[in-house]
């Protein structure tokens, strides 16, 4: 091993940091000021919105980073205010956007941006986007349109796949018995999109219309000038909720619950899969009791990628799943038989098969023209013929809000699934932590069109493997924070590991029958490998290293279908906790899913549990042995578990 890692590294995977925060205060009103953009709004200590920002869009939907100057801040106790220069520009196109935000302690909040185009600008969207709080989850909200009606509504409690509001001028909602916030929005005129399709913990407000014609061109000298104006009604009945922060956070175990933990799997891409075979005997170690294998037939099948997943259920003793993607307009038919031949001559037996065509990569808007050929019920014909031993699945190999608007014909299969990305609309760390909020919505939403099928979630990992809204994933030679990027560095720190416990705890909860997450190797890896992409300080380690996550899915995997048991922590969203009962023994996971250290009281666990650590002091041995954990379990302490940023507690009794 080379010098220690750098905490940065440690943590996310990378030395870039995320934009510093800056809290604005007025009275009960507090915002938080992001690089530009305005998050959790909240009055009294109530969250109003979840965030406020002017994005410009390119013509793939990716978001032009803003370079900020000229800020100015302007703070007193009962007011403030902020004005910038942001110029997004990347080398096709330049916006320069003047803007300034002003807050009052009777809740007025004032959010303004006048823009000048340098160049013409193509765009798929430039503007405001509002996000409401997904916890407003079947609440009223009243309506006020473009052209002056009002009506009374519901946020979507199961989630919407096409805009639930149109045509909208204000929002208006109730934070608390009778106070209410709102939210203005001049402009051209705004839509509503249920933003958890794509895991957001929001619902998003957004200026403009998918139903016109985009990308649209802003032409060189163009104007574009917008404003968010938010107020309270009913403010002096409300009592601050602030506070009770600094007490360790609750975490309880009890009985079984009467579900059980899903199975556990990893996925492997092809370009993986021969990679994963040189580091069979750490993905032994790992677990998994599924291996979720990717065939194109739009490419010709290499022959060593086939002996590869044979090789590597084989030595594992896991099961191959497979999952298949058709050319649009091919014949169902003769592509799955030829493909049970090649399978057959590769000694290559599947025990699951989902397939789509790669139209079902893309994304398409509700009612928008697709390719027909073939269709689902085609497909799965003929997947019964030619694989007529083997379980079938049906559903999306892309994202959920795919699945939600191509909703599967369920009676035709086995079992119905998708996948995730937690990093299509934002990336920085408190957002993709967020995601998890929208997990069991999705869940739910998911149970309720599939008709009690069994249902299974991945290959899921941070990085994104396809890109259904432009032509492909983003690069990221830098090891930033990118939207839609295939590599995240945070796979590779704490964070990373972190997060999938978060996700591998609402799948349980949600009685999801099989999770897959990320792969062996490669960028949504858990083992490290050398590549052509830059692993900071990884890639300078002597000998096999694999990432914190490692040790989380290697826990998971080998406890899938236990028992579960039931876990309430006191702060959801600040820590997450998963348990079950394996082998005569109990495991309880506990993760804090935020960049500031907390501290945990454990209840319901015996005098003699046993505690692990994966934190960042002891990054540097689980990153050596995959056998830490165990090496260094030391008995619980009386008193709170100091858990420091994105660190894991294993709590074995």
């Amino acid at each position: 091993m080379t010098a220690v890692p750098s905490r940065a590294v440690v943590l996310c995977g990378t030395e870039h940091l995320d934009p510093p925060v800056r809290v604005l205060r007025a009275g009960q009103l507090s915002v938080e000021f992001e690089n530009g953009a305005l998050r959790y709004v909240r009055f009294g200590g109530i969250e109003v919105l979840r965030g406020v920002a002017f994005l410009v869009r390119d013509e793939n939907w990716g978001t032009l980073t803003a370079k900020i100057s000229e800020l100015a801040f302007d703070e007193e106790p009962e007011r403030f205010a902020v004005s910038w220069r942001a110029v997004c520009e990347d080398a096709e196109r330049v916006l320069d956007c003047r803007a300034t935000i002003a807050g009052g302690s009777d809740g007025t909040l004032a959010f303004e941006v006048n823009a000048v185009a340098e160049t013409d600008v193509l765009t798929n969207r430039t503007g405001f986007v509002v996000l409401h709080p997904a916890d407003l989850a079947g609440r009223p909200v009243r309506v006020t349109h473009v052209d002056g009606r009002t009506e009374m509504a519901r946020f979507p409690e199961l989630i919407s796949p096409a805009q639930p509001l149109l045509d909208i001028a204000a929002l208006d909602h109730e934070i608390s018995p009778g106070v209410w916030a709102s939210v203005r929005m001049e402009g051209s005129g705004f839509e509503m999109e249920d933003q958890r399709n794509w895991g957001d913990a929001s619902y998003k407000t957004y200026v403009g219309s998918l139903l016109d014609p985009w990308p649209y061109t802003i032409p060189k000298g163009g104007q574009v000038t917008q404003a968010i104006r938010i107020s309270i009604a009913g403010a002096g009945s409300l009592a601050s909720t602030g506070g009770g922060e600094t007490a360790p956070v609750v975490v309880e175990v009890a009985g079984e619950t009467g579900g059980r933990l899903p199975a556990f799997g990893v996925g492997v891409p092809s370009a993986e899969a021969e990679h994963s075979l040189g580091a069979v005997d750490l993905l032994r170690r790992l677990g998994s009791r599924r291996l979720v294998c990717h065939v194109d037939l739009r490419h010709p099948i290499r022959p060593e990628v086939l002996d590869a997943y044979r090789s590597l259920g084989e030595a594992t003793g896991a099961e191959i799943d497979l999952e298949v993607v058709i050319a649009d307009g091919a014949d169902a038919g003769e592509a799955l038989d030829q493909l049970a031949a090649t399978l057959g001559e590769a000694r290559l037996k599947p025990a699951a098969l989902s397939a789509t065509t790669a139209a079902d990569l893309l994304s398409w808007q509700p009612g928008e023209e697709r390719p027909t050929q073939p269709t689902p019920e085609t497909i799965c014909a003929a997947a019964r013929e030619a694989f007529p031993e083997t379980r079938l699945g049906g559903g999306m190999l892309s994202y959920f809000t795919e699945l939600n608007r191509k909703r599967p014909p369920a009676d035709l299969v086995d079992h119905v699934g998708h996948t995730t990305c937690p990093i299509v609309h934002a990336a920085d760390d408190r957002s993709v932590m967020e995601t998890l909020e929208a997990l069991p919505a999705i869940i739910a939403s998911t149970k309720a069109f599939v008709g009690g099928k069994p249902y299974r979630l991945g290959p899921s990992a941070i990085g994104c493997r396809d890109n259904p809204y432009g032509k492909a994933p983003f690069d990221n030679p830098d090891n930033g924070r990118v939207c839609l990027a295939t590599v995240d560095p945070r796979q590779r720190g704490l964070f990373g590991a972190a997060y999938l416990l978060g996700y591998a705890a609402a799948c349980a909860r949600g009685g999801v029958e099989a999770v897959t997450l990320g792969a062996p190797t490669g960028p949504f890896g858990f083992i490290h490998r050398r590549s052509d992409k830059p692993v900071p300080w990884f890639d300078d380690t002597e000998g096999a290293a694999v990432y914190p996550a490692f040790h989380v899915v290697a826990g998971l995997a080998h406890g899938s279908g236990s028992p579960l048991l039931a876990t309430a922590v006191s702060r959801p969203g600040v820590v997450d906790a998963l348990a079950w009962h394996e082998d005569g023994r109990s495991f309880l996971w506990v993760a804090n899913l935020t960049a500031a250290p907390v501290e945990i009281a454990v209840r319901g666990v015996p005098p003699a549990a046993r505690l692990s650590l994966l934190d960042a002091e002891q990054f540097g041995r689980a990153t050596r042995d995959p056998d830490a954990l165990n090496a260094a379990a030391a008995s619980v302490p009386a008193g709170p578990i100091r858990l420091d940023a994105y660190a894991l507690a294993r709590v074995l009794y």
